[in-house]
């Protein structure tokens, strides 16, 4: 009764219930309540203009630092649990950094500021796509892209480019992801850190699989193999939001011959199940639905409907839309 009489105007989302439906449908209060553009803001005189410009001045190394770890503390929660109940959580540090960089007058205080801002909001628009709000993520990606630039990061520039390229190629423009792709990668030419470059390679070799571009999608993976550093470690000290190595990559690779539907797609895939590190949880579940892809690809049912339920109850576990969007369309394979 509820939603009938909010859905026809009868009845106004009390903010109790407002919370919860927020971290439900992993959406912000103001698409929750569609109230329609914002009022401009009331000028406040110049004292509260220059009371601002003085706050921002004095944001230090200490409270940058504490948007970082606050961003990263946001970053291994999103991971585990799913995006759809840090929604509250990531407008507000948005709202602050975004404030901070406002009203921050001189290079020197905008660039550490614009640097923090550029790998909140990837974090945000990712998020935001994984909770199927994809106007809230691409308008990430824009802050992003000019938070970046502003801190004269290119790696940051990149690597916002490149994750926004899934926002199209899920749209239905996969020929226009390659492109944005390939001008992300030229953004940051040789100066990027090589797990970037071998990121920005893969990311390439999955946009030009869903393009049905077969050779160029092979030649990409395979670039993203011959750069990406050898060893365990996955964290790119350089570009905090990439984790690669050459265990995930032998995961993504197997994604990427699932896709071109190539049978050799399952080594890899079973190969980085064994390994795979299991707080990412929502990454797991793409892990599975991808070799639930690969088993239908070899008319093997079975084990296809098992990895399919093992991909649907964790993205359940995580709220994860996109996910699920997935696990459905897979299912209907069966």
């Amino acid at each position: 009764m509820y939603v009938s009489e909010w859905e026809n105007g009868k009845r106004t989302i009390s903010d109790r219930y407002a919370r919860v439906l927020r971290q439900l449908l992993g959406v912000t209060d103001r698409e929750l309540r569609d109230t329609g553009p914002e009022p401009a803001p009331t000028a406040d005189g110049y004292d509260d203009l220059l009371s601002r410009i003085d706050s921002a001045s004095s944001v230090g190394e200490s409270m940058v630092k504490a948007f970082n770890d606050q961003t990263e503390l946001l970053r291994t929660m999103d991971r585990q649990r799913g995006a759809a109940a840090l929604v509250d959580q990531m407008t507000g540090h948005l709202s602050a950094l975004e404030d901070a960089l406002n009203f921050a007058v001189l290079p020197s205080a905008r660039r550490p500021v614009a640097l923090a801002l550029a790998g909140a909001s990837t974090l945000a628009a990712w998020q935001a796509i994984d909770s199927g709000a994809v106007e809230r993520a691409w308008r990430h990606y824009e802050l992003a892209k000019r938070a970046a630039r502003d801190a004269e990061e290119p790696m940051y520039l990149a690597h916002a480019m490149g994750e926004q390229a899934y926002v199209l190629c899920e749209a239905g423009r996969p020929a226009l992801a390659v492109d944005l792709v390939r001008d992300a990668r030229r953004t940051v030419g040789p100066s990027g850190s090589a797990r970037l470059r071998a990121w920005l390679y893969a990311a390439e070799a999955e946009m030009c699989a869903h393009a049905g571009m077969p050779d160029d999608c092979r030649r990409a993976i395979e670039a993203a193999m011959a750069v990406i550093p050898p060893g365990p470690e996955d964290r790119d000290p350089d570009m905090l939001s990439i984790f690669l190595n050459g265990a995930h990559l032998a995961r993504w690779q197997g994604n990427v011959l699932a896709l071109l539907g190539e049978e050799s797609a399952v080594a890899s895939l079973y190969s980085a199940l064994e390994i795979m590190d299991p707080t990412f949880v929502r990454a797991r579940a793409g892990l599975h639905a991808d070799l639930a892809q690969a088993h239908l690809t070899r008319a093997e049912y079975d084990d296809a409907g098992t990895h399919l339920r093992q991909a649907r109850l964790l993205a359940s576990r995580t709220g994860s839309v996109r996910q699920r969007r997935r696990v459905d369309m897979l299912s209907a394979r069966l």
